[in-house]
């Protein structure tokens, strides 16, 4: 296989998990560069090694998943870095509360050896894990629950986004995916990804799920009113 090696961070309280999943990806040729038993151990492990993806346990003791990911996220030189949460459960609060942090998907722990090689392999290219629609009821689920939040934790500008664009975005956080936007749009799915490449670039924002995340947080759509 050519191009580097993809490197690996596993986070997780659990030595089994953290045993289990290692050997998944070293079976696939994966380097796992460090195992991290919470989230301080898992920001230290990043900065040391640098990885391409990290596996992030939500619930460990000490720092939990989700700060732990935002810190990693937020750090000078964590550009090519990804974070994959890790849940028992597919509709969980903090799973939400990661998303918004900066992760690129989650995965439950269950997970089958090729899903998980696939999906780390996936985000390492710059993808979201994520389908829209699963994304999207995560966020129906939870959003009502952030609007006791001061308005808007985070202020975010659409202005300097076209109409086209604008309608994109809202369509994304309906769901749609790439193909079914091509086709509500009329437009060749290129053109669709040239326009969310477009409308992530000028966000500010890693994937496509942090797009569907900001559709709803900036009032675009609202929990329950999508098309």
């Amino acid at each position: 296989m050519n191009g580097p090696r993809l490197r690996a961070v596993i986070a997780d309280d659990q030595a089994l998990v953290r045993t289990g999943f290692g050997m998944i990806l070293a079976a696939d040729g994966i380097e796992v560069t460090a195992e991290a038993a919470d989230g301080a151990e898992a920001v230290a492990a990043v900065r040391r090694t640098r990885p391409d993806v990290v596996l992030m346990d939500i619930r460990m003791p000490g720092m939990d998943g989700i700060e732990a990911t935002r810190r990693i996220l937020t750090e000078e030189g964590a550009e090519g870095t990804r974070v994959i949460i890790l849940t028992t459960y597919d509709l969980d609060h903090y799973v939400y509360a990661a998303l918004t942090a900066g992760a690129s998907g989650f995965l439950l722990k269950d997970v089958t050896p090729e899903h998980l090689v696939a999906a780390v392999h996936l985000v390492r290219s710059g993808d979201a894990l994520l389908a829209p629609a699963i994304t999207r009821r995560l966020i129906e689920r939870f959003a009502q629950r952030e609007e006791a939040r001061p308005a808007a934790s985070r202020h975010h500008d659409l202005s300097g986004l076209t109409p086209r664009e604008l309608e994109v975005l809202r369509l994304l956080g309906t769901g749609l995916s790439n193909a079914e936007l091509a086709d509500r749009l009329f437009l060749s799915q290129t053109t669709v990804k040239t326009h969310i490449g477009r409308i992530l670039s000028k966000l500010e924002l890693r994937d496509r799920v942090q797009a569907v995340v900001l559709a709803y947080e900036s009032g675009l759509i609202t929990p329950g009113g999508a098309d």
